[in-house]
């Protein structure tokens, strides 16, 4: 029975790291929500229970309050910030609000031996983000590490495997915070570490026959790493019962399309291509909203698929999606509480009435996983670096009206700086970059001609796995390169700027 460890999800801006660590360490981890209790969840080789952080309180009328049974179905519980103070409050301790609230670092100071924090030294940073502290542990509880300013920073139960921090070992900011949570899964929960890439593979091969069993599968490909990926996977497990395509939306990239499908041939995928950019650009015509757009184009989407679907001489039951974690974790909300960012098209964006089911084989994965996943299944790296592109396409670039011109405009800009980057030796050190047409325009003087056109905004970040990322900085000079070739080169753009914003608190996309 293949090993987990299941993690609350109370809200916490956090959650998603600590799915990442637990990853990184080899040992497969979901996030469900708080609310759900064991009888609700397939707890079939758990090996271990995190509770996550919440921006809520113990202390207020309402918390969120998880269903006690999961601290007594005999595996290790982990209470993270939130989910210590819980444990505290919910067995009888004091938990109250801080004298101060206490975000940044704070020194740890270990009082007692514990397994949880085996091989760490006294005096290492550690990442507080609380408004309340705990004063007081239940009886059992003893404290195992503190702070100068708060009496109780980590704690442990005597008899049962009950574990406390109330700081945030997931975050890159807590020194030793890694070792923390591989002291939890590999110490107190006894994980293997077995998730790797390769198994990985073998169980959604397995997964995606059981899902579908005999049907046939459309599969939804843009061009991308995503999508091409998950092809890769469905063609492993059902064969020629996949059905690839590709749909020419109007929205991709320069000279996009016939690169895309003559890559398909060479990956040995058989893809069929359909036409449809007058399709969404008559969609799209006059719509300004960001989360219109999004919603428009998943739509077609799924019209078209579903049209191309009817044109195959077997019958489809299933949609294949190329939907990776960070898509559903801003489209949706893990746990009621938390807010949705945006919608994204393969995923708030589909419509509410479908003629097809869904198959989605990188949902639980992040982006630089995809990647590895990508490489173990033989796709050349060459194409599995590529940089993320959004998946509603230049769309969500083009601020404000989509129509042919415009969407000319911008992909003359962003063809200019992507091969530029190229040119340059940057490409591969930046994780998205991207040009944005704004809906402005502006003075600006050619020759001895005044204009007024349009202004691009050019955008590169460096991240990880696309939840955070920060601005790149590029090396002087280039930046004015690429603006005097682009306003040179591409009619109708005069200005030029770059967008220096990190993700929080703006995103990677404009939209």
């Amino acid at each position: 029975m293949a090993e987990k460890i299941l993690i609350l999800d109370f809200g916490s801006q956090y959650t998603q790291l600590i799915a990442r660590r637990l990853r990184e360490l080899q040992v497969y981890c979901e996030i469900v929500p708080f609310y759900l209790d064991p009888s609700q969840f397939d707890t079939s080789g758990l090996k271990g229970i995190v509770l996550s952080g919440s921006p809520a309180s113990v202390r207020q009328d309402s918390p969120l309050i998880p269903s006690s049974e999961w601290m007594h179905i005999g595996v290790p519980v982990l209470g993270i910030c939130y989910g210590a103070q819980w444990m505290v409050h919910a067995h009888g301790g004091t938990v109250s609000a801080s004298k101060q609230r206490e975000y940044g670092p704070a020194t740890l100071e270990i009082s007692l031996n514990s397994r949880l924090l085996a091989d760490l030294e006294t005096g290492r940073t550690v990442w507080m983000s609380h408004g309340d502290s705990i004063q007081h542990l239940p009886e059992g509880f003893q404290c195992i590490a503190k702070t100068p300013e708060i009496p109780v920073a980590a704690f442990q139960h005597q008899e049962e495997q009950w574990f406390g921090l109330q700081f945030h070992p997931e975050v890159v900011h807590s020194q030793d915070g890694a070792r923390i949570l591989q002291n939890f899964v590999y110490l107190v929960c006894g994980c293997a570490g077995d998730w790797t890439e390769g198994h990985f593979i073998d169980e959604t091969i397995q997964k995606i026959q059981v899902q579908v069993g005999n049907d046939h599968v459309i599969l939804a490909l843009s061009g991308g790493v995503d999508s091409t990926v998950a092809a890769i996977l469905l063609s492993r497990a059902i064969g020629d019962r996949l059905h690839c395509i590709f749909v020419d939306n109007g929205l991709l990239r320069k000279d996009e399309s016939e690169q895309v499908m003559q890559m398909y041939a060479t990956l040995g995928l058989s893809v069929r291509k359909a036409d449809a950019a007058d399709v969404f650009l008559g969609a799209l015509a006059g719509v300004t909203d960001p989360e219109k757009k999004r919603k428009i184009i998943g739509e077609q989407f799924i019209r078209v698929f579903e049209s191309e679907a009817k044109s195959l001489p077997v019958d489809i039951h299933w949609l294949a999606q190329g939907t990776i974690y960070p898509d559903v974790i801003e489209s949706v909300s893990v746990t009621g509480p938390s807010v949705t960012i945006k919608s994204h098209h393969n995923v708030g964006g589909l419509p509410a009435a479908m003629n097809m089911s869904l198959v989605e084989p990188l949902r639980s994965l992040f982006k630089d996983e995809v990647r590895r996943v990508g490489l173990a299944l033989g796709i050349p790296s060459s194409f599995i670096q590529r940089q993320p592109f959004p998946g509603p396409g230049l769309a969500i670039r083009c601020l404000g009206e989509v129509n042919a011109e415009n969407i000319r405009i911008l992909q003359e800009a962003d063809a200019i700086y992507i091969q530029m980057l190229r040119d340059n030796q940057l490409y591969d050190l930046i994780w998205q970059a991207g040009a944005i047409l704004l809906p402005v325009q502006s003075v600006g003087v050619m020759g001895d001609e005044r204009t007024y056109e349009k202004a691009i905004a050019l955008r590169a970040v460096t991240s990880t796995d696309g939840m955070t990322a920060d601005v790149f900085e590029f090396p002087e000079g280039f930046l004015k390169r690429v603006a005097n070739k682009i306003i040179n080169q591409v009619r109708g753009v005069n200005r030029v700027v770059y967008d220096i914003s990190s993700k929080p608190p703006a995103t990677i996309e404009w939209e």
